[in-house]
């Protein structure tokens, strides 16, 4: 059978929706159960679904939670057992604004030594330091998980706010942590979300690396690697509007990925919205009221990509 690699994307709530149309999507065209992926990597909002399918969720329940629908019986037992987590720790308050600057040391080793910098994780320390708690990320799974981690591999990126450096939660040698607080610390959009702090280190959204990460995936021994990627756009499908800049740098550094894998043997399909995915999507990323059409029309257009046969090497593999 072949290996394969599942790379979940970050997004917001939008995204998370996306995710939840292609990974079900995929299991009703090709029989293939994303659970079963031999691993998962999650930035962000596809952290909480590579969360939620390690749990158990089932994909056809991801996309049921992001439209509103009734869950299997095995799925409400998971939300049941999610919403314990909520009674255990009691929501942190907005930190202070503090600095103009979240990570002025940052900025400063930045100025010495330019060439280390990333624009991303720079931007992150420039921004001030958000105010939001993650609490409501970490809480169901903490009723889920508690401090234990997926047996199967599940790999979570997080930036280093202090440093600008990427780390993945849950692969070899990474820092330890528990999946609530890897995740929160992975959806720690920069000047929105208070910074994580795990074991005296402060962690922001692992979207300011790159919003996909895919790359993480290059030194595994892969056949096929499965991308959904809300956040950015192919060249043929990019769409005039507000977040064009954000498709075309998203989709650039996506593409740079692809290539690494590529290069390694690694057989790559990418799922990005279409034009008429975007058309749905567009507007503020963080609109839960988006959730169930946004779900519903990627549901429709990978099972359109999915049937068609100049891809049907790759669907097979899945099989």
């Amino acid at each position: 059978m072949a290996r394969v690699g599942l790379v979940l994307s970050a997004g917001g709530v939008v995204g998370h929706a996306f995710h939840a149309g292609v990974v079900s999507a995929l299991e009703q065209t090709t029989g293939w159960d994303p659970r079963t992926a031999d691993v998962i990597v999650g930035t962000s909002a596809g952290s909480i679904v590579a969360a939620m399918l390690r749990a158990g969720f089932s994909a056809a329940d991801v996309a049921n939670r992001a439209r509103g629908r009734p869950l299997s019986p095995a799925g409400a037992l998971l939300e049941q057992k999610a919403s314990l987590g909520a009674t255990r720790r009691p929501p942190r308050q907005p930190a202070d604004r503090g600095p103009a600057m979240a990570s002025p040391a940052r900025v400063a080793r930045a100025l010495r030594q330019p060439w280390q910098v990333g624009p991303g994780s720079l931007v992150a320390a420039m921004l001030p330091q958000g105010r939001i708690s993650t609490e409501p990320v970490s809480a169901p799974l903490r009723g889920l998980y508690g401090s234990g981690w997926p047996r199967e591999p599940t790999w979570i990126t997080a930036v280093e706010l202090d440093r600008g450096r990427r780390v993945v939660f849950g692969r070899p040698g990474a820092p330890s942590a528990s999946v609530a607080d890897a995740v929160a610390a992975s959806c720690a959009i920069p000047g929105y979300f208070e910074p994580v702090t795990i074991d005296g280190v402060r962690y922001v959204d692992g979207g300011a690396h790159t919003p996909s990460n895919a790359d993480v995936l290059a030194e595994e021994r892969l056949d096929l690697v499965i991308v959904s990627s809300p956040m950015s756009s192919g060249f043929a499908t990019l769409r005039v509007g507000l977040d064009l800049p954000v498709r075309q740098a998203a989709g650039l550094a996506l593409a740079r990925e692809v290539a690494a894998l590529r290069r390694r043997g690694i057989r790559v399909m990418t799922f990005q919205p279409t034009v008429d995915d975007q058309r749905v999507m567009a507007g503020n990323p963080l609109d839960g009221a988006k959730r169930a059409p946004v779900c519903e029309q990627v549901q429709r257009s990978t099972r359109e990509r999915l049937g068609k046969t100049s891809e049907r090497h790759l669907v097979e593999m899945l099989a």
